[in-house]
C-alpha cells in the first residue's frame, strides 16, 4: 500500500535527496517547509547549500505538473506542496500558530481527516513527541543509519592450531582464502593450543593472506602504542597505500594523539606529504566565527585548542624545555608544515599530496563527509576521528553520523582502514569517567 510522507524541514537540509528517498510513497512538503528553506538559502554552509538544491530540484519538477496538485516522481510516488491550515491545529496547542513546526503539524492533520494516515518524517525529537501527541505517525529519518551496536570494528581473534601460527611467523604470512574478513582487516591470531600463543596479522583481500604488520615496532615521534588497537591504528595511520583511516573511540583512547603524531612522521620526517592539515568542525557546523574577537587565526585557536593541547603533548615526549616545545610549534604552524583549518574553509578546495586529519568527525552528516572526502587530490591521504555518543549536532546522532556512515560504505575497500579504540589511556580517572559516566 503506498505511504504518505509528511517532511520537516530538518529533513531536506540532512540532505535534499530526501526529496526523492521514499521510492513509490507519497511526499508531502507542507508550505512552511518551503518558506524556512527560503530563509536558510542564502547562508554559506551546508545547511545552505542543501536548501538551495532542494529549492532546484523542486523548480524543475514544476515543469512535470502542479506542486499543488503532486507531481509524479520516476520512482513511482508523487511530490505536492501543501497550504497548511490553522484551524486544523487543537486549542492551546502551542503559543505560535505561525510556529513552523506546528504549521507542519496542521498539514498532517489535515492529511489524517482525510482519511490519508500520514507518517511525519523529523529530524526534530520534540516534533516527534508533538506529533504523537495528536496521533500521528512520526519516524526519523532513517535513510543513511547505521545501527551503531553491529558497527564495524576493524579487527577479531582467530584461533587456529600453533602449527598455523609458527607457519606465519616463519613465512611472514599465511595464505586465508575463506570470505569472512574485510580487506585490511586485522586479526589476533591465537593458538588452539595455547592461548598465550599469539601474532598479530593484516589480512590483504588482494593476495588472499593473513600479513604481519609492517609498522609493528614503530614509536611516531617518540608516541608508543599503549594497547593492541593503538598498535592496529597506528599500523593503518602509517602505512602509505590507504589513503582513508577512520578512528573511533571514547575519549581519552587516544584518536587524535595517534594521527597527529603519526601524520607528523609522514609529513616532517619522511617528507611524504606537503603539509600536515588538521581540521574539526565548529559547532553549530558552519556558522560563521565572525563575532569572536580578532584575526581567523586567534578566533580559530579557540576551536582547536585540542589540537594544540595534542601536539604539545608530543613535542613535550620529544623536549624537555618548554620553551624548546613552543618554539617547535611555532615554527611548524608559521611555515605551514602544519596547518589548521576549520571545516567552513574546506569545501571548494582541491587539497593534494597533504595528511589531512578531520576530528570530531561524527559531528558531520554524511553529505558534508562525502564533500571532505570528495576534496583529496593525488597523493592526499584523510584520517577522521571522532566519538559517535559524545554528538553536538542537534540533528545527528549515533547512527545517522557522516563517520558511522563512511565506515559502513568502506569497510570492504583497499584503500580503506578503520579501528574502533576501546581503553583510555589518558589517565585512570579519564578511564574511569568514560566507564562511569556513560550516558
Amino acid at each position: 500500500m503506498k505511504k504518505t510522507f509528511v517532511v520537516d524541514t530538518n529533513v531536506i537540509l540532512h540532505s535534499h535527496q530526501a526529496l526523492f528517498s521514499f521510492k513509490e510513497h507519497d511526499v508531502v512538503i507542507p508550505l512552511g517547509v518551503i518558506e524556512e528553506l527560503d530563509r536558510f538559502k542564502s547562508i554559506n554552509d551546508e545547511k545552505g547549500r542543501e536548501a538551495r538544491q532542494a529549492s532546484r530540484e523542486l523548480d524543475n519538477l514544476r515543469n512535470k505538473g502542479n506542486l499543488s496538485t503532486g507531481v509524479t516522481l520516476e520512482s513511482g510516488g508523487t511530490l505536492q506542496i501543501m497550504i497548511d491550515s490553522e484551524d486544523e491545529m487543537p486549542y492551546g496547542f502551542g503559543l505560535d500558530t505561525h510556529k513552523v513546526d506546528n504549521r507542519i503539524l496542521a498539514c498532517a492533520l489535515t492529511l489524517k481527516k482525510a482519511g490519508r494516515n500520514p507518517i511525519l518524517i523529523s529530524k526534530d525529537i520534540n516534533c516527534r513527541i508533538k506529533a504523537d501527541a495528536l496521533g500521528i505517525a512520526a519516524e526519523d529519518f532513517e535513510t543513511n543509519k547505521i545501527d551503531i551496536d553491529e558497527l564495524y570494528t576493524g579487527w577479531r581473534e582467530l584461533v587456529m592450531p600453533v602449527s598455523r601460527i609458527e607457519a606465519f611467523l616463519r613465512d611472514e604470512g599465511l595464505a586465508y582464502d575463506q570470505n569472512d574478513l574485510f580487506r585490511n582487516e586485522f586479526i589476533l591470531l591465537k593458538a588452539a593450543e595455547n592461548e598465550n600463543k599469539t601474532a598479530l596479522a593484516k589480512y590483504d583481500g588482494v593476495q588472499k593472506k593473513l600479513l604481519p604488520l609492517f609498522h609493528l615496532n614503530s614509536k611516531p615521534w617518540g608516541v608508543e602504542p599503549m594497547n593492541l588497537q593503538q598498535k592496529f591504528a597506528i599500523e593503518l595511520l602509517l602505512c602509505n597505500e590507504i589513503q582513508l583511516v577512520t578512528l573511533v573511540g571514547r575519549a581519552g583512547t587516544g584518536k587524535t594523539l595517534l594521527a597527529l603524531a603519526c601524520g607528523l612522521q609522514k609529513t616532517i620526517d619522511e617528507h611524504l606529504f606537503r603539509k600536515l592539515l588538521v581540521s574539526r568542525p565548529i559547532m553549530p557546523l558552519g556558522k560563521d566565527i565572525g563575532y569572536l574577537p580578532g584575526s581567523k587565526d586567534e578566533k580559530l585557536s579557540h576551536w582547536m585548542q585540542p589540537i594544540f593541547d595534542n601536539l604539545e603533548f608530543v613535542m613535550d615526549r620529544l623536549y624537555k624545555n618548554s620553551d624548546d616545545v613552543d618554539k617547535k610549534i611555532r615554527f611548524l604552524i608559521e611555515s605551514q608544515k602544519v596547518q589548521i583549518e576549520a571545516i567552513t574553509y574546506i569545501r571548494g578546495r582541491s587539497i593534494p599530496k597533504q595528511y589531512l586529519i578531520v576530528d570530531e568527525a561524527q559531528n558531520l552528516t554524511p553529505h558534508e563527509v562525502k564533500t571532505i572526502i570528495s576534496r583529496a587530490g593525488e597523493g592526499t591521504k584523510v584520517v577522521l576521528t571522532g566519538d559517535p555518543y559524545q554528538i553536538d549536532n542537534p540533528y545527528l546522532d549515533s547512527s545517522s553520523n557522516g563517520l558511522n556512515f563512511v565506515i559502513e560504505k568502506f569497510k570492504d575497500h583497499n584503500l580503506f582502514g578503520h579501528i574502533i579504540l576501546h581503553k583510555s589511556e589518558r589517565s585512570s580517572l579519564s578511564a574511569l569517567a568514560s566507564e562511569l559516566l556513560q550516558n
